[in-house]
């Protein structure tokens, strides 16, 4: 049996490698991550509190409105419930998106390097994929512009972007609205958006109300800490969300994971208390970096994006060595260089002390 043609030039998602198995692998009885920009400082105790219930009648299928959760969201947002779409993450949302609107004969527009799935989604569907290279970390918005025609039907911006960390401001993402055509979707993956400092960010949902051909991603997965729960969603206006809901399946947002996130999102001490240390602790390896010699794209997220004088998979493998997990940029299509999860203090300052040590060795030809 043969699947699409396409799929014979294409691989599945490889994530990075696993605790237990770099544990195994190098004899190591600790390990950090900080590949995932997952938060390392877990997620609310309200969802601890509250597991018992949580699991209750599991033999039932969830509901697949998500009206409780639906509700919370349509109140924070101060949308309407049915502008909502919701998703097993919001990787799965950006799926939703290109099964609805894109297929052979169509094309779509993104940046080089961002989050990937919005690529193999679209390449699945049959469309030409368009990508504009960033220019120093950031989104090159009139190359991007460029590129649309009467054959395009989603633009996708990464804000800020994964994996550079960059964000597109309120003065760009104006023109951006301003000069896209009507007939392109234009997709605003906010994945990281609770830990924006900047105070030039765009109100994107606020601004769906003035272009019905905006919708913006969101996740739980990240400064809420529910990765494991895979719950994500899009505001959207409500005819565009209509058409992603007739494509989504009826069932795919768990019962356990709509009542965690609801949980969370009544918790906003725990929200508050991870994006401050996060925001301390990237400091913290800012200030590193400055010391010495290390230059990083501005970051608006939860990680940093390092440029070395070697390719990433050096200091990948010489930190793998020392328990500590981070993202090659020769995997994320920039190769000089590591992303880095921001982790709890004391493992930064040891993630740290192996870079120093590590670029020591570089200087001495040991590596």
């Amino acid at each position: 049996m043969e699947g699409k043609e396409v799929l014979k030039g294409m691989s599945p998602y490889k994530p990075g490698k696993q605790i237990k198995e770099v544990k195994e692998e190098y004899g190591l009885e600790r390990i950090v991550k900080l590949a995932s920009n997952e938060n390392p400082f877990g997620f609310s105790d309200q969802i601890k509190i509250s597991a018992n219930d949580l699991i209750k009648n599991l033999e039932v299928y969830p509901d697949g409105y998500s009206t409780e959760l639906r509700k919370a969201l349509a109140d924070k947002h101060q949308v309407n419930g049915d502008q909502i779409v919701f998703g097993c993450g919001s990787d799965e949302v950006v799926e939703i998106i290109c099964r609805t609107y894109l297929d052979a004969g169509k094309n779509t527009v993104m940046a080089a390097p961002t989050f990937p799935q919005y690529k193999h989604n679209a390449l699945i569907e049959g469309a030409e994929v368009r990508e504009v290279p960033l220019i120093d970390g950031y989104h090159d918005l009139d190359g991007m512009l460029s590129k649309i025609d009467e054959n395009t039907r989603i633009l996708w911006l990464c804000s800020p972007n994964n994996p550079t960390g960059t964000l597109i401001d309120k003065e760009s993402f104006d023109n951006v609205m301003e000069q896209c055509p009507s007939h392109v979707l234009v997709v605003m993956d906010e994945a990281y958006y609770e830990y924006v400092e900047a105070g030039d960010a765009p109100d994107i949902v606020g601004s769906i109300k003035d272009y019905p051909n905006l919708m913006t991603l969101r996740t739980f997965s990240k400064a809420y800490g529910l990765a494991a729960l895979r719950v994500g969603y899009g505001v959207a206006d409500e005819e565009v969300a209509r058409l992603l809901n007739v494509t989504r399946g009826p069932f795919n947002t768990t019962t356990v994971a709509q009542k965690a996130a609801l949980t969370a999102l009544q918790d906003q001490d725990f929200l508050t208390a991870s994006v401050q240390e996060n925001k301390e602790n990237k400091r913290q390896l800012m200030n590193f970096c400055e010391k010495n010699n290390l230059t990083y794209y501005d970051s608006e997220a939860n990680f940093l994006f390092i440029k070395l004088p070697v390719k990433g998979d050096q200091i990948y493998e010489f930190l793998l060595s020392k328990g500590f997990i981070v993202r090659s940029g020769e995997a994320l299509g920039h190769p000089n260089g590591i992303r880095v999860t921001i982790g709890s203090k004391e493992d930064m300052t040891h993630l740290e002390e192996h870079i120093a040590a590590f670029l020591v060795s570089v200087e001495e030809g040991i590596q």
